[in-house]
C-alpha cells in the first residue's frame, strides 16, 4: 500500500508540472468567450506536452481508482 501512495504522489507532481508547462495563449478571456484566436493546431513540443498531460491524467485516474479499491 505504501508503494501505491508513493506512485500516486509522483504522478500527481508530474501531472501538475505538465499542466504548468503548457502555454497560456488565451488567459481568462478565452474562458468567457473573449478569445478570438480561432482554430489552433498543436505542433512540436506543445503537442508532446499535451499528450504527456493526457497520459499522466489517465495514469493518475487509474492509480487513484486502484488505491480506492485496495
Amino acid at each position: 500500500m505504501l508503494w501505491l501512495n508513493s506512485v500516486l504522489v509522483i504522478i500527481g507532481i508530474a501531472l501538475t508540472a505538465a499542466i504548468l508547462m503548457q502555454s497560456r495563449s488565451a488567459g481568462m478571456s478565452g474562458a468567457f468567450g473573449g478569445g478570438a484566436e480561432g482554430f489552433h493546431v498543436r505542433r512540436g513540443s506543445e503537442k508532446v506536452i499535451f499528450r504527456m498531460t493526457v497520459a499522466l491524467a489517465t495514469l493518475f485516474l487509474i492509480t487513484a481508482l486502484a488505491h480506492l479499491f485496495t
